[in-house]
C-alpha cells in the first residue's frame, strides 16, 4: 500500500506539472519540481538529525516505565475487560494476556513492543479459531481496538512538534486523548453491534463508564474556560500529567531495583538507532509530498475540498490538515510525512499543525495492522475488520476536527 501512494504522489504531480507547461504555459513548473526535491530532501535529512536528542531522551524514559512493570500494571487491570468482550476465549488463556500487553504497550506510545505482542495476540487467537482462513470474532475485535490507537502518550507527535518550532509540543496531548478515546469507543460499539456483544454486562459497563467519565469530566472542565484560558490550562495539564508519569516510571524503577540510569540509557541508544533509521522513510515520503505540493496537485485537491465545504457554509480551515486524516488508515509513514509537512508549511503551532497532529494522535494505521496481524496467521476472510475499523478511523478524525475547532479554532 505504502508503495502504491509513494508511486501516486510522483505519478499525480509529473502529470499535473506537464498539464500546466502544455495547457496553462508555466514554464518554471518542472524547475520547481525539482528544487522540492532538493529542497524536501535536506529538510528530511536535518529533521531526522534534530529528532536524535529528542527521541534518545523519550525513549529513554519509556524505558524506565517498561522495565518498572507498568506495562504489566496495565495488563492487570484491563484483563477483566477483555475476558468480558471476548467470551470465545477462555479465562486464563494466553491471548488474553497477549492482547492487554499489546493495547498496554500501544497506549504508552512502545510501537516496538506493541508489533511483536500484537502478532502474538493474533496467533493465540488463531489456536482458538475453528475456522482458520477466516477471522473470528475475538480476533475483529482485537485488531478493531488496535488500530482505533489508543493513546496515552503521543511520543512521537511531541517529537516532531518540539523538533519543528511548537512553543509547547505537548499541547495537544488533552486533545488527542479526547479524540483516540473517541476512535476507539466508535470501533468498540461497531464491533458490539455487528457481533451482538452484551455492552450492559456489569463488568464492561464499569471500564466503559469510567473512561467515559475521565473524558466527560475533562470535557466539562474545559468546556467552562475561555479559549485563552482553555490553551493555557491545556498546556498546563498536560505538562503536569506527563511529568507525574515520569516520575511515576522512576518511582516503579526504583521500588523494584532497577538501575533507571542504566535503563534510560538503554532506551536512549534505542533512540539515538530510531532517528538514524528513519532517514530514508522520510527522505522518501517528505520528497514525494513535496513534488505533489509543488506541482498545485495538493492545492487542486484542496480547492476541490473547499469548495465542497463552502457549498454548506462551513469553516474551510480544517482542508489544510485533511491530507493527514486521509493517508492514515492506509500508511502510518505516509501520514506523519504528511503531518510534518503540514507544519512545515503552515507553522507547528498554525491551526492545521496542531489538528494535523491531533488527527496522526487519533487513530493508528488500519489497513497496515489489518495486512500484518491477518497475513501473520494466514487469515484470507477478513469478514467486518476493515469496515468497522474504518468506521472507528471516521469517528477519530470527527473527533479529532471538532476538538481541534474547540481548543484551537
Amino acid at each position: 500500500m505504502l508503495n502504491i501512494i509513494w508511486i501516486s504522489f510522483f505519478l499525480a504531480a509529473f502529470f499535473t506539472a506537464l498539464f500546466k507547461l502544455i495547457f496553462l504555459h508555466d514554464q518554471q513548473v518542472f524547475a520547481h519540481l525539482m528544487e522540492a526535491m532538493f529542497s524536501l530532501s535536506k529538510s528530511a535529512f536535518e529533521i531526522s538529525l534534530g529528532l536524535t536528542g529528542i527521541l534518545a531522551l523519550w525513549l529513554g524514559i519509556m524505558r524506565i516505565g517498561e522495565l518498572s512493570g507498568f506495562i504489566q500494571l496495565l495488563t492487570q487491570s484491563l484483563t477483566p475487560l477483555f475476558s468480558r468482550l471476548m467470551p470465545d476465549v477462555p479465562k486464563g488463556h494466553p491471548a488474553l494476556g497477549a492482547i492487554v500487553m499489546n493495547i498496554s504497550a500501544n497506549a504508552l506510545g512502545l510501537d516496538n513492543a506493541a508489533t511483536p505482542l500484537g502478532i502474538k495476540a493474533m496467533k493465540e487467537l488463531q489456536t482458538l479459531n475453528p475456522n482458520p482462513e477466516t477471522a473470528s470474532n475475538a480476533q475483529i475485535l482485537f485488531l478493531v481496538i488496535n488500530t482505533s490507537g489508543v493513546t496515552l502518550f503521543p511520543v512521537t507527535i511531541f517529537t516532531y512538534r518540539a523538533q519543528l518550532g511548537a512553543a509547547n509540543p505537548t499541547d495537544v496531548f488533552i486533545p488527542i486523548l479526547i479524540a483516540t478515546y473517541m476512535s476507539t469507543l466508535t470501533g468498540l460499539l461497531a464491533v458490539a453491534f455487528v457481533q451482538k456483544i452484551n455492552l450492559l454486562d456489569k463488568v464492561v459497563m464499569a471500564y466503559v463508564g469510567g473512561f467515559t467519565l475521565m473524558v466527560g469530566s475533562i470535557l466539562a472542565y474545559f468546556s467552562g474556560l475561555t479559549q485563552q484560558q482553555m490553551l493555557e490550562q491545556s498546556a498546563a495539564v498536560s505538562n503536569i500529567i506527563l511529568f507525574s508519569l515520569v516520575i511515576a516510571f522512576i518511582f516503579g524503577a526504583v521500588y523494584k531495583g532497577i538501575n533507571a540510569y542504566d535503563a534510560f540509557i538503554e532506551g536512549a541508544r534505542e533512540g539515538f538507532h530510531t532517528a538514524v533509521t528513519i532517514i530514508p522513510y522520510l527522505v522518501a515520503m517528505l520528497v514525494a509530498i513535496g513534488v505533489f505540493r509543488a506541482s498545485g496537485a495538493l492545492d487542486l485537491l484542496a480547492d476541490l475540498a473547499r469548495a465542497v465545504v463552502h457549498f454548506f457554509r462551513l469553516d474551510d480551515r480544517f482542508i489544510d490538515a485533511l491530507p493527514t486524516a486521509l493517508i492514515k488508515p492506509f500508511s502510518g509513514s505516509g501520514a506523519r510525512a504528511m503531518m510534518i509537512d503540514t507544519m512545515k508549511t503552515h507553522g507547528a503551532d498554525s491551526f492545521a499543525g496542531r489538528l494535523a497532529s491531533i488527527v496522526q494522535g487519533s487513530t493508528e494505521t488500519t489497513f497496515y495492522v489489518l495486512a500484518i496481524y491477518f497475513g501473520a496467521v494466514g487469515i484470507k476472510n477478513i469478514r467486518h475488520a476493515a469496515a468497522c475499523g474504518i468506521i472507528a478511523d471516521f469517528g477519530g478524525i470527527i473527533a479529532a476536527i471538532l476538538v481541534g475547532y474547540w481548543f484551537f479554532g
